[in-house]
């Protein structure tokens, strides 16, 4: 968390969401948080507690992307359910309020890990954690769709035929230079990419260590973060994007477990993950998981080229925005050594 920030009128803030969510009273103070290259997300605390407000950036942005309505619409919606989310009160559509779109919630006092070696985590400890975010993960695709009202929250359908097109188009509004391995992939992703075979869920879109927070002390989910990028699509897109972090660089600009001993460090292998989420799913195995893997690499590298773009437009959120450039070459160089 950073220090306090001076581009909101606290005051009139205060006003606003005393008149909007019950309860609330008494902002005294608005903190900037340092994690998140997306939607700038402050912490806000008030004499009736303390929430979380997470906006869109101002200025110019790509079509489709921080849609903070969407976050709010699916977490509220998933209140109710075994998929632990803060509570939700207050959407705001008024861009005259703070110059941008953006919405409030309850804060969670709980524990994230930015490194997935978990380095505060005892080594007998690990693999819990693992699995405690593999679990949760198949909360989310066993949600019931219609009981939460999301049966319309995408378009599902040829889900990873969609979501490459989409991609592509993302990184070609967002490129800067040349690329070579993201052109491979902008070629062989179409051409190798598997027949849709109809399975249909609720999946984050951007499921990783940093978006949840854990009960501190414990192997236990209390709240998956940033929904932005959620939608009805294949479950095995959040699967394989998790599991980057086993192939991701464990130094540098992306930070991962590449070339690390697993063993040694306490945490399980792809195999194992991809056994957990079977056995909670009840289902057989996961094929063309390395198809799958690809693709995550490469959607990733044009969010990150994306984010690049923001920093050179000059509204990014974050100061390592100026890196993402490097971090999507990194990323498209992982998903060709997963194709050849």
């Amino acid at each position: 968390m950073s220090a306090p920030t001076n581009d909101i009128d606290i005051a009139a803030l205060g006003a606003y969401l005393e008149q909007q969510i019950d309860s609330f009273h008494g902002l005294r103070e608005l903190i900037k948080f340092d994690v998140g290259q997306s939607n700038p997300t402050y912490k806000l605390v008030a004499d009736s507690g303390e929430y979380v407000l997470r906006r869109q950036p101002p200025g110019e942005l790509l079509k489709s992307a921080h849609q903070v309505d969407r976050e709010y619409r699916v977490m509220h919606a998933l209140a109710d359910t075994d998929v632990p989310v803060p509570p939700m009160y207050h959407l705001c559509e008024d861009r005259d309020v703070l110059g941008s779109m953006f919405f409030v919630m309850g804060f969670a006092a709980g524990e994230q890990f930015i490194d997935p070696r978990l380095p505060p985590i005892d080594k007998a400890d690990r693999k819990d954690y693992f699995y405690a975010a593999i679990d949760t993960m198949a909360a989310i695709h066993d949600v019931d769709l219609g009981a939460v009202g999301l049966s319309d929250f995408g378009r599902g359908v040829d889900y990873f035929a969609r979501q490459t097109a989409l991609w592509t188009k993302q990184y070609r509004a967002a490129e800067t230079d040349n690329k070579p391995d993201m052109e491979t992939l902008i070629e062989w992703l179409p051409a190798n990419m598997p027949a849709d075979d109809g399975q249909l869920t609720l999946t984050h879109g951007d499921y990783k260590f940093d978006n949840m927070l854990f009960v501190r002390g414990q192997p236990q989910v209390l709240a998956v973060l940033d929904w932005e990028l959620s939608t009805l699509g294949h479950p095995v897109a959040d699967l394989a994007y998790f599991c980057m972090c086993l192939r991701m660089p464990s130094s540098g600009l992306v930070l991962g477990l590449g070339g690390l001993d697993l063993k040694e460090l306490g945490i399980p292998g792809e195999e194992q993950l991809l056994a957990r989420y079977c056995s909670t799913r009840s289902i057989d195995d996961v094929p063309y998981f390395n198809t799958f893997l690809a693709f995550s690499f490469f959607r990733l590298a044009s969010i990150s080229q994306g984010v690049y773009k923001r920093s050179k437009l000059g509204n990014a959120s974050s100061e390592k925005a100026v890196f993402a450039g490097e971090a999507a070459r990194l990323l498209a160089a992982e998903a060709v050594k997963l194709i050849n």
